[in-house]
């Protein structure tokens, strides 16, 4: 990995050449400001005045991620800028290794609502809400947490109640389907290099989809 440049407070970081990678399609990630289109699509959506964080402390990146159809798309995630260059390390990890993400789309894209967002099979990070049923800040409000195949990775309750509901036949983590996360994998390896934690170690529920970078 090598840093290419940091121009108005943009971090451009690329795959540099390795054997490994000779002959196939290049990883290229990038962390901006927020600002222009972005801004205007994400202020009243899943940023709004009252959220715990401001928007000078929140970073876009632009990435490239493998897709479940074989092919390298484009996604876009919104993070905490004091996590923004280790969460890219993660991702250029994930690409090095063929990790399938179905869709990496700014929650914005389905009306900053969580359960939308699942159930489009979306991956993403900032959302300014609570955590269900409180009134307790989700630590996707700060920014620092990420939610990973939300099907194949559901949220379930010791009671067996499974969120998506399209996630119901992923429960059973024994199985070894594409984009699924396991104890121990390149993904939870991937995120605990930076000191990020995997909601699949909870005791109950266990949130298979999300890590962040407190353990919450």
């Amino acid at each position: 990995m090598k840093l290419v440049s940091l121009i108005a407070a943009t971090v451009v970081l690329a795959a540099g050449p390795t054997a490994q990678d000779s002959g196939h399609p290049k990883w290229r990630g990038t962390s901006s400001e927020i600002h222009g289109k972005v801004k205007d699509k994400i202020v009243g959506s899943s940023w709004r005045e009252g959220c715990p964080v401001g928007l000078n402390k929140l970073r876009l990146l632009r990435l490239r991620h493998w897709g479940f159809d074989g092919d390298v798309h484009k996604g876009r995630l919104v993070v905490h800028r004091g996590h923004d260059r280790e969460v890219l390390h993660v991702f250029r990890r994930l690409f090095r290794k063929r990790f399938p993400i179905r869709r990496m789309k700014l929650i914005d894209a389905y009306g900053a609502d969580d359960h939308r967002s699942m159930n489009a099979h979306n991956t993403s990070g900032f959302n300014c809400r609570f955590v269900a049923g409180t009134n307790r800040w989700s630590m996707h409000a700060y920014g620092i947490a990420i939610d990973i195949n939300p099907i194949e990775n559901p949220y379930v309750t010791s009671s067996g109640h499974v969120s998506p509901p399209a996630g119901e036949p992923y429960k059973d983590r024994s199985r070894n389907a594409k984009g699924m996360i396991h104890r121990g994998d390149l993904v939870v390896r991937a995120f605990r290099r930076i000191g990020w934690k995997w909601g699949g170690n909870w005791d109950w529920p266990r949130d298979y989809q999300h890590f962040s970078a407190n353990g919450q």
